[in-house]
């Protein structure tokens, strides 16, 4: 049977490896000059290609619609997936939170490994090709028709074009389209994983700063929705980082128009009691210098000026001055640093994209669109999201390969 698969990034090339394995002469239609383009600056070049967890901790991770994935996910979960690329010669190893990567810290290996995996399949790619047009006989699919005009028929179609984070790899939300092209429910595409802007304009000053283990809650109105501890970044726009990114994962473009709000607890290690203890025996120590001179063993030196500013407390009042009401408020400073969220810096920063196809268009045991006789989807092109750490590559890779396996 000949197989068309649309997309070649990591669910275009598992589903397109999976179909060649079953005996079908497979096609990949690729829009750029090369496969896995995306795949080359994920993990910052490194190739973050899942995460070493149980099933239990992958759901855990998982956003939107973690049901629809049981079958993928049971298809090809993490331990067959890493057989499967130490399979085709790739090497792995494991980091901090689990996170898998290829020995060679080159994420070209795992494009490469997967290419001469295509190769020795004999499936052909055809790059540099947009995909303008779909053949249809009523909920059949029997061919596709290229930006170039030319008819390629087939009998099974596999769509992978992905989302609409990373535009410059070609990510340009081409889902939507195939979604109209096809009549399916689709949910509105945002960008998530993705870094969030500040009102306060102080962040400039404190650009580049990175806060380890500390606490971020986030509310929506006076609703709290998220809550981790970890690393945040302070940038020139407001804040990224780990925590952020995850943190973006629950916020809706309609939500910004809310009153949001991130308070740091910059000492969660400390209850209140044990950091106002903190707090007297370091200004006792300080207790002849001005207050603007007594925070350097509490606080980061570029953060000083901001928090003292924000305390309210002169900076050059003595700290033997300080009276019980001020030491409160620096407390309350230190357990609720507090930001109002405005935005997101977009797709162009957007790690994925949450939205796409509803899952209800899809079978999940064979990733089938309902309305088609022998049309799939797989991967980022789906309403399936994550947070980072491998997980949402693991998606792409479960879901592409349950396709290619089932057309």
């Amino acid at each position: 049977m000949k197989v068309c698969v649309v997309g070649g990034g990591p669910a275009g090339m598992m589903a397109a490896i999976m179909a060649g394995r079953n005996g079908h002469r497979v096609t990949v239609i690729e829009k750029n000059e090369k496969l896995g383009k995306k795949l080359y600056i994920t993990g910052k070049g490194r190739c973050n290609l899942t995460n070493d967890c149980d099933k239990d901790t992958f759901f855990d991770n998982v956003i939107s619609n973690p049901r629809f994935l049981y079958s993928a996910y049971s298809f090809m979960d993490t331990k067959k997936l890493e057989a499967f690329f130490e399979e085709l010669g790739l090497k792995l190893k494991v980091e901090r939170g689990n996170r898998v990567f290829p020995a060679s810290d080159h994420s070209s290996d795992v494009t490469g490994a997967l290419k001469r995996e295509m190769d020795r399949l004999g499936i052909t790619v055809i790059y540099n090709t947009r995909v303008r047009n779909l053949v249809l006989d009523n909920t059949e699919f029997t061919g596709i028709i290229t930006d170039k005009g030319e008819e390629i028929s087939a009998e099974g179609l596999i769509l992978c074009v992905g989302g609409s984070s990373y535009q410059s790899t070609g990510s340009n939300g081409e889902s939507l389209i195939f979604s109209e092209m096809l009549g399916l429910k689709h949910v509105k595409p945002e960008p998530s994983l993705v870094p969030l802007v500040t009102k306060e304009r102080f962040v400039k000053d404190l650009q580049g700063l990175a806060l380890k283990n500390i606490k971020i809650s986030v509310y929506r109105d006076k609703k709290k929705i998220f809550e981790d501890q970890g690393e945040l970044l302070f940038t020139h726009f407001g804040v990224s980082g780990p925590l952020i990114l995850s943190a973006s994962c629950h916020l809706k473009e309609e939500d910004y128009k809310k009153d949001i709000r991130l308070v740091l607890d910059l000492k969660p290690a400390l209850d209140e009691k044990k950091l106002d203890e903190r707090i007297l025996s370091d200004l006792s120590k300080y207790r002849n210098k001005q207050f603007g001179n007594s925070l350097k063993d509490l606080l980061p030196s570029s953060m000083i000026p901001v928090f003292v500013d924000l305390s309210g407390i002169d900076p050059q009042k003595k700290v033997n001055s300080i009276t019980k009401c001020e030491r409160e408020k620096l407390l309350r400073l230190f357990k609720g640093f507090e930001l109002k969220i405005t935005g997101n810096r977009g797709f162009d920063e957007a790690i994925i994209t949450r939205g796409g196809i509803s899952t209800k268009e899809i079978d999940p045991g064979s990733m089938r669109l309902k309305k088609y006789e022998n049309i799939y989807a797989a991967g980022e092109m789906i309403d399936l999201d994550a947070y980072t750490g491998g997980f949402n590559l693991q998606i792409a890779w479960s879901t592409g390969a349950l396709a290619g396996n089932s057309i």
